[in-house]
Parts: C-alpha cells; structure tokens; sequence
C-alpha cells in the first residue's frame, strides 16, 4: 500500500514539474522584456539569450529576471539589472511588468525621469533606483504602491519638494532620499507612517525645523534611525523628540540648528548614535547624556558650547550596509 502511495505522489509531482516546464510566460510580459532588452546595453543583452524572458526549453531564465506560475501562465515578479552600465532613460515597458514585486535598476547609468506610469506596478515592494543619475521630480503616483516596503532613490538628482504622497505607503519600512537636490520641508505626513524604520533625507536642500516635522501625535512610532545633515534645517532640537522612543540614529551635523539640547532627549531609551556637530547650539549638554547606558558616539564639534562640554565617542561617518535591510 505504501509503495502505490509514493507510487501516486511521484506520478503527481511530475506532471505538476511538466506543467511548470510547459508553462507559457504570459505575452505581456515577453514583449515587455524584449523591449526593455532591445534598449540596454550589451553587457545585459549579451547574457538575455533567447526569446522568452522565463526560459524556453533547453534555455534559462534571462540573467536577473525571476518568474513565477499564475495558473496557466508564467509572469515576471523579480527584475534585478544593476551595476552594469544601462545608459539612457528609464525603460517605460518596465511599467508594464504588472506583477513585479522587486525592481532593481541601482548602479546604472540611467537618465531623465521616473515615468508617472510606475504606480501602475501594485504589487511591488522593493524599489531600488539609487546611484543612478536620475532628474526631475519624485512622482507622487510612487504613493500608489501600496505594498511597497524599501524605496532607494539616493545618489540621484531628483529636484523639487518630497511628495506627501509618500505617507500614503502603510507597509513602508525604508525610505532613502539622501544625496540629491531636495528643496522645501520634509512632509510631516510621513509622521504617520507605521513602520517606518529608516529615514534618510541628508546631503539636500531642504528647509524647516524638527518640530514642524514632528507635529502630528504619535509621529514615527517605528523609526530607528533619522538621517537629516547636511541640509539648511533650522531652529531648536524640541523636547517632543524624545517621544520618538524607538530611536537609535540622529544624525543632525551640518545644519543650522540652534539652542540647548533639551534634557529629554537623554531618556530615548535605546539612542546609540547623536551627531550634533556643525551647527549653532549653544549651552551645556545635561550630564545624563554621559550616563546613558547605550550612547556611544556623540559629536558636538563646530557649534557653540560652552567651555568642559565633551564628546562621546570617536567620530566616524556612519554608513549602513544593504545586509542591514535585505528583504
């Protein structure tokens, strides 16, 4: 009896394994990608061989796409072509890939604008366009990928103001918009953002003050880390920061930050790193700053403290790396 039983699971799991293999890639997406391939450069067309993008036969996937079975058809859900020197605009059939879940284009050479067709793509959750040279402004219809969890747009030039249409992303953990050309006040919309862990807006031109951005009760209940230097921010640091308990990284150098440093943001249980330096903050920092129990690093040159206020720490540039945040 029990070998007719592994008999039985043997003959369905082949079938289901020849089914998988006969699968036919849903037209959409083939012609998509063979669009996309007909504008990349060599180094990708040369490794994309083939007609269909899921394999054919005796042929492979496409290097970087990942497929998956939807009923009768097989459709793109991965698109990972980065670090190899794509020039040009961004690929508009990209926006056709409907059931995309990651799109990784970082490292590239790609131009112009983030077409307003890419919140068509509703399934996706990982979106990874940084150290591109992108322009133009970040497209509010970003604010339609409802599942989207990871947004990189860094190391690009995007203008104008950061959409508040951001803040309507309720499965956003990451959010990374450092080293472009930012104008105008971070939106305090983004406050209200759930699970938002990581915030990075340094190395912008963005205006404003803390207590603007943190207005709303109960903003940024999740985050951790808060990434604002090198910016034109301005006014005091509000004792309300220290509402932010899930806090670890402030990072507020390089701005044009004034007043004393409210003894209340000594209680954020678990802050780690405070980067005060090169701003305009005067006074004493409260003694309970050097007997928090996690604080490693605190910097507080270029301001203007009074003479015995001490660092903690030695200072370095803090960087995360993308293991940190792999999905």
């Amino acid at each position: 009896m029990a070998s007719r039983c592994d008999l039985l699971v043997i003959c369905v799991v082949s079938l289901l394994l020849v089914a998988l293999t006969h699968s036919k890639t849903l037209k959409r997406d083939v012609k998509a990608l063979n669009e996309i391939k007909a504008s990349l450069g060599w180094r990708v067309v040369y490794s994309w061989v083939g007609d269909d993008p899921c394999g054919d036969g005796d042929l492979p996937p496409w290097s970087g796409v990942t497929c998956s079975t939807q009923g009768d058809y097989r459709v793109v859900t991965e698109l990972e072509v980065y670090a190899v020197s794509i020039v040009g605009p961004f690929p508009i059939a990209v926006t056709n890939l409907l059931d995309l879940t990651r799109l990784d284009l970082h490292n590239n050479k790609l131009t112009g604008p983030i077409p307003p067709q890419i919140g068509r793509l509703k399934r996706l959750k990982v979106l990874n366009l940084r150290w591109n040279k992108l322009q133009d402004v970040i497209p509010p219809e970003i604010g339609e990928l409802k599942r989207l969890t990871h947004l990189y747009l860094s190391f690009n030039s995007f203008k104008g103001e950061i959409p508040k249409e951001l803040a309507a992303l309720p499965e956003l953990r990451y959010l990374y918009l450092q080293e472009n050309r930012l104008i105008g006040r971070i939106p305090a919309e983004l406050g209200t953002l759930q699970n938002l862990r990581h915030l990075d807006a340094g190395n912008n031109h963005l205006v404003g003050t803390i207590r603007e951005l943190i207005r709303f009760d109960g903003s940024f209940p999740s985050l951790r880390n808060l990434y604002l230097n090198n910016n034109y921010l301005s006014g005091g640091i509000p004792a309300q920061l220290s509402n932010l308990t899930s806090l670890e990284i402030v990072y507020l150098s390089y701005n044009k930050f004034i007043g004393n440093i409210p003894f209340a943001i000594a209680h954020i249980p678990k802050l780690t790193f405070l980067y005060l330096d090169h701003n305009q903050f005067t006074g004493r920092i409260p003694d309970a700053f050097y007997k928090h129990p996690f604080l490693k690093e605190m910097y507080i040159e270029g301001n203007m403290f009074k003479q015995g206020v001490n660092p903690i720490g030695t200072h370095k540039v803090l960087e995360v790396s993308d293991a940190d945040f792999a999905v």
